[in-house]
């Protein structure tokens, strides 16, 4: 079973609402939809492969009702996590994070003993994640360099310990397009070793680290596509709208041509999934006829398409392919929370089967090659992911771990969707968490923002709201026009809106849980990370009178500059974004008045600024130039700079040090908990 979740199939390579991020049906039934599940049980455990001890409690008193949660359980990093199962279904890797170290450790599912086998990993620390390889001896390791996300790919060998860099170029990023089962030895990357603007597609071959060429980039491929043989078959490519083109080369002439094209409108809720038939159909994310992204079978041939499945609202998130047929098992859509639908009776007992065990989302993971051994994670508002292990052979399922185990001994706090009206009559989602034991009346807020911003919040556990909520406060996300998901008429109503509607949304959502008399309207912080920190600073800076305080994670203070330093493997899909933001080369003034840096004299409460110096994405100068700005103003700054990190925090010491900060710093402000 192949799991395609839909923007991440193909290697597009900036698709600007994944760059900017922090990380449905009209007929059938809906066997797995979680909204009605049953409360936890014990659920099914006849045996472990993995068994952790119940911790001791650690608690730290506090002042309220529940227990103050330490930061260093709470911002942790998952003890284990990530588990992913060999081609052939007889061994589990996973990361184990244990004694400051990050481990990937790989387990015999047919041994009875516990012994795990150590995978060796690049020396040069670094975020990473990894993928078996298809001769079932392999781990391969995507890493960057303190966060600079200049990716090599590297191939360790669990046998014998050897690790070797298949991508030993300096300054030049590999993404995997597709690890080749019928080409064990290989893999199918695109590399921008020649030119840094575009990526190449290559084969590289394991053993030997030979690089073949196998596609050049002509200058508007966004990524690579490959066939059900593994040959690089199609490629999705920026076209003169701003949208882009899906290309098909055919086998016999090795021509490429256009089959679809899609206007840049459409262009973020659509795109190829994976070739079927044997190469002669792709399975595709396509809104050109319809709001929402619906799932289409293409005819290579004629371009002509049909539709397997739509909803009228929202698009659809992820898709579960069979490896034999490409036919369609199921398909999900996130609503209020994640909902699937099934065209295969096999697969929806699989779902039946599993969602007695936890009232949380049920999330497909993994599955080996022929299809027998499945994983899958629940996805819950207050307890971190939980994996399970099922053998559809045995008929057995099997618990393997929690992430946070440390965190069954604390009082976690729910979440609950919402929806208001805007002030232009647009239905607004979103979700709020109410701080434990504190009632639901006047208690601070933060309003947490996401990144992307062309991404959405999700109902789910997310440590940064659990900490909010325990340390006293009502967390409030709004997903405002311009988020995905929900159909391309309310993501492109944000084009342009980047401190406009996009902001009178957010504010919306704050005057709405005043009204409700859930907040008090004296004590409101804006907070958020990426496009969430660019939102931090427009609230400071054009809403000052709203908010009591400000947190900007890596957000940029100037779309001119923004736009200006993009990393060169943006270039495909500049013309995408000058339309969604705005173009520094003709709107320079409109750009500008849509900077919170040009305002920043109406900038009155106090802010908390971090910036990553070797982020790629929203350079360090972004959060430099503002800062200065705030100090000649004589307005309450404080700027915490990591120099190693990128567009995000990777370690541990360097993500306690924001946090006990940012904890000190709302708890001036706002009045809640902090922990000292």
């Amino acid at each position: 079973m192949k799991y395609l979740r839909f923007k991440y199939t193909i290697i597009i390579f900036i698709i600007f609402a994944l760059i900017l991020s922090s990380c449905t049906i009209q007929k059938g039934i809906f066997p797995g939809d979680t909204k009605d599940l049953s409360p936890d049980k014990k659920g099914e455990k006849s045996k472990e492969y993995i068994q952790d001890d119940k911790p001791e409690k650690n608690r730290v008193e506090g002042l309220f009702q529940v227990d103050l949660i330490p930061r260093d359980i709470l911002f942790a990093d998952p003890v284990r996590t990530s588990p992913a199962i060999s081609p052939d279904g007889s061994k589990l890797a996973y990361r184990l994070f244990e004694d400051g170290y990050d481990t990937i450790l790989v387990r015999n599912l047919q041994e009875t003993n516990r012994k795990e086998t150590v995978v060796r990993q690049p020396d040069t620390p670094g975020n990473y994640r990894f993928y078996w390889a298809g001769d079932n001896k392999h781990i391969l390791i995507l890493q960057d360099s303190l966060g600079d996300e200049d990716y090599h790919l590297y191939a360790s060998n669990i046998e014998t310990g050897k690790i070797k860099d298949l991508t030993p170029y300096s300054g030049v990023q590999v993404m995997l397009i597709d690890v080749d089962g019928k080409r064990p030895n290989e893999v199918i990357i695109a590399l921008n070793k020649d030119d840094a603007a575009f990526h190449d597609a290559y084969r590289v071959k394991i053993d030997s680290g030979e690089l073949i060429l196998l596609e050049k980039n002509p200058g508007n491929i966004q990524g690579w596509m490959t066939d059900n043989n593994g040959h690089v078959r199609g490629a999705l490519a920026t076209n003169s709208d701003g949208g882009s083109d899906l290309l098909v080369q055919d086998e016999k002439e090795k021509q490429w041509r256009t089959i679809i094209s899609w206007d840049y409108e459409s262009s973020n809720n659509s795109g190829p999934i994976s070739f079927a038939d044997g190469g002669r159909s792709i399975l595709a994310i396509d809104s050109r006829d319809s709001n929402a992204g619906r799932l289409v079978k293409i005819d290579i041939d004629t371009g002509r398409s049909h539709v397997i499945v739509e909803d009228s609202e929202f698009d659809i998130e992820e898709v579960l392919v069979d490896d034999k047929t490409y036919n369609v098992s199921a398909v999900s859509f996130i609503k209020e929370r994640k909902e699937w639908f099934f065209f295969e009776d096999d697969t929806m007992k699989v779902f039946e089967r599993m969602k007695g065990l936890n009232r949380g989302d049920i999330s497909f993971i993994d599955a080996n090659e022929n299809d027998m051994i499945w994983l899958f994670a629940f996805i819950s508002d207050d307890k971190p992911l939980s994996y399970y292990i099922y053998d559809r052979d045995k008929d057995e399922v099997v618990f393997l771990f929690d992430e946070l185990p440390d965190l069954d001994s604390y009082v976690l706090a729910k979440t609950q969707p919402i929806s208001f009206s805007a002030r232009d009559g647009l239905e607004i989602n979103g979700y709020i968490t109410f701080p434990p034991g504190q009632g639901i009346e006047e208690l601070p807020m933060v309003l947490n923002v996401h990144g992307g911003p062309w991404s959405r919040d999700v109902w789910g556990f997310d440590p940064e709201v659990q900490w909010m909520a325990n340390r006293g406060y009502i967390v409030l996300q709004i997903n405002f026009r311009g988020s995905s998901g929900y159909g391309k008429d309310f993501l492109n109503a944000g084009n342009k809106e980047w401190g406009g509607k996009m902001h009178d949304d957010l504010i919306d959502g704050v005057n709405w849980a005043v009204e409700k008399g859930y907040a008090d309207p004296d004590k409101v912080c804006i907070y958020g990370g990426s496009y969430g920190g660019y939102a931090a600073l427009v609230g400071a800076a054009f809403t000052p009178d709203v908010f009591a305080c400000g947190v900007d994670l890596f957000g940029p203070s100037n779309l001119i500059t923004l736009l200006e330093s993009i990393p060169p493997y943006w270039a495909p899909i500049l013309d995408n974004y000058y339309k969604r933001v705005g173009n520094p080369n003709t709107q320079r003034e409109f750009l500008e008045s849509r900077s919170p840096l040009f305002k920043v004299d109406q900038i009155k409460i106090p802010m908390l600024i971090a910036q990553g110096g070797n982020d790629p994405r929203v350079k360090q100068s972004e959060s430099d130039q503002i800062v200065k700005a705030m100090e000649r103003h004589k307005i309450d700054v404080r700027y915490l700079l990591f120099p190693d990190e990128g567009h995000g925090f990777s370690s541990p010491d360097n993500r306690n040090t924001f946090y006990t900060a940012a904890e000190k710093f709302l708890a001036e402000h706002l009045g809640g908990q902090w922990e000292g």
